[in-house]
């Protein structure tokens, strides 16, 4: 049976009516679970040294110690805590336990993390510290890869990740996101897509089809997919029209073709605001469920079993 990692054991620490659904990943886990498909396991903080390696130690020590400026918070636009720490670093032990699965098993996949808009040395938009650039960076630090890609397809553009990996012509990123959404001042990915507001199912669709495939073209040995499903119609952030259909038809044109491909594939769940907060949950779980119907009896390529190795070393 599958696993994937979580940290809804984290419960942050927010005023009344704020916008973080935090509630939304236990949600996740619970609807999940009620299917039977998927084993479960809390996620391993990072170690401080391993998130260093995407990011500023200034701003790392600062935001373990708590001595950030109340600027740099408010950027964040979470509330200091002990918890936030923690469920930040297990964010990222999160998407790094599943990247060794995707190494050990072809995919992998964990219940949250896609935290795409901390940059180097500051986070942004709920997000703490970016994942996804510290999973490529150990598996480079490491000598596993050289190249891999980033599909984020959140209605938000990924623009930490953008900035992070602008000049390092060995990480592929492509967003798919929404033109007058948040961030309002956008970063350069190696791909932009920018919707315009209230596009549906068919023109995403569409979009998706015109460029996935360059992001695959790349040849990376290694894809990372930040799967938000804040496009959807009900989303209070979200500014595009996609239905719960249009949104399982991305995620299986997305694995199907990353299956086909054959390298290693990390899952991660990124943004989701509906109200009611349960229709993100649903669809969230949706994608989890496409994972496991797209690559169930996957087999690792050869260059993918050299990774429990590397990582030892």
């Amino acid at each position: 049976m599958p696993r994937l990692f979580y940290t809804d054991h984290y419960v942050l620490p927010l005023p009344d009516g704020h916008k973080f659904p935090v509630m939304k990943y236990r949600m996740l886990r619970e609807t999940l679970a009620n299917d039977g498909l998927y084993a479960f396991e809390p996620a391993t903080p990072a170690d401080v040294a391993t998130i260093e390696l995407a990011h500023e130690p200034s701003y790392v020590s600062g935001l373990v110690s708590g001595t950030l400026s109340p600027a740099t918070m408010r950027r964040i636009g979470l509330p200091w805590s002990e918890v936030l720490v923690q469920r930040g670093l297990a964010s990222v032990g999160g998407t790094l336990s599943a990247t060794q699965d995707a190494f050990v098993h072809g995919w992998g996949g964990t219940l949250g993390g896609g935290t795409h808009h901390a940059f180097r040395d500051a986070g942004a938009g709920f997000c703490v510290f970016n994942d996804i650039a510290v999973a490529i960076q150990f598996l480079r630090h490491r000598g596993i890869i050289r190249r891999a890609a980033i599909i984020d397809l959140d209605v938000h553009q990924g623009d930490g990740t953008a900035e992070i990996f602008r000049d390092d012509t060995d990480v592929f990123t492509l967003s798919i996101h929404g033109h007058n959404n948040f961030p309002f001042r956008k970063k350069q990915s190696t791909l932009d897509i920018a919707l315009p507001d209230h596009t549906g199912d068919d023109d995403y669709l569409r979009a998706l089809d015109d460029t996935l495939p360059q992001a695959f073209a790349f040849q990376p040995e290694v894809v990372f997919y930040q799967s938000g499903v804040d496009g959807l119609q009900t989303d209070i952030l979200g500014r595009l029209s996609l239905t719960p259909e249009g949104l399982i038809e991305r995620d299986r044109r997305v694995m199907s073709l990353a299956r086909s491909y054959g390298r290693p594939f990390v899952l991660t769940s990124g943004g989701g605001y509906s109200r009611p907060i349960e229709l993100s949950a649903q669809a969230h779980a949706n994608t989890y469920r496409i994972a496991w119907d797209v690559f169930r009896g996957q087999q690792p390529s050869c260059e993918s079993k050299s990774y429990s190795q590397a990582a030892e070393r």
